[in-house]
């Protein structure tokens, strides 16, 4: 299956709190703390090819509570050499439970930590929704190979809040 929706231009969009707007392409959060496809000590990036996917990933960490209650900004970027991308679909990943939400495994880190040590972009299934896919930017190697198109303010949809009055 080809994950990828773009045609002649390669966009993929992750969502920030505002205040981390500037360092949106520099992976420190992933530095300090790592990822689900990262160990601590490596600076990733973590998008989503859509919007939506972007917006998913953050609610399933913080729940949509928190996007309404402190500004986020939703940054489009551009991957300029799209032949750097590799794509590792889901029957690559060693242990299919990875791509479920569940504790990250030391082993799923290694394995993403050495596709990130020798691509610049690497594209995996999206563990909050199956069907779309997560874009992960090794800052190191694909320094220069990617660039901000736009930042916007975001500003979620209210029906999507928990009505706790109603509870």
């Amino acid at each position: 299956m080809n994950p990828l929706p773009w045609d002649e231009r390669w966009y993929a969009w992750r969502l920030d709190r505002e205040m981390y707007s500037d360092t949106w392409d520099r992976g420190l959060g992933s530095n300090r703390r790592g990822g689900r496809w990262n160990t601590p000590g490596r600076r990733v990036v973590y998008a989503s090819v859509d919007p939506s996917t972007a917006i998913l990933e953050v609610a399933a960490h913080g729940g949509f509570d928190a996007l309404d209650e402190e500004p986020h900004v939703l940054t489009c970027f551009e991957v300029i050499h799209e032949a750097s991308v590799r794509i590792v679909q889901p029957e690559e990943v060693p242990n299919p439970h990875w791509l479920h939400p569940m504790k990250t495994s030391p082993n799923q880190r290694k394995f993403a930590d050495a596709l990130l040590a020798e691509h610049p972009f690497v594209l995996v299934s999206s563990v909050a929704t199956r069907h779309s896919w997560n874009l992960l930017v090794s800052c190191d190697l694909a320094e220069g190979q990617f660039r901000m198109i736009s930042q916007e303010r975001f500003g979620l949809d209210t029906r999507l809040l928990k009505d706790l009055a109603a509870s």
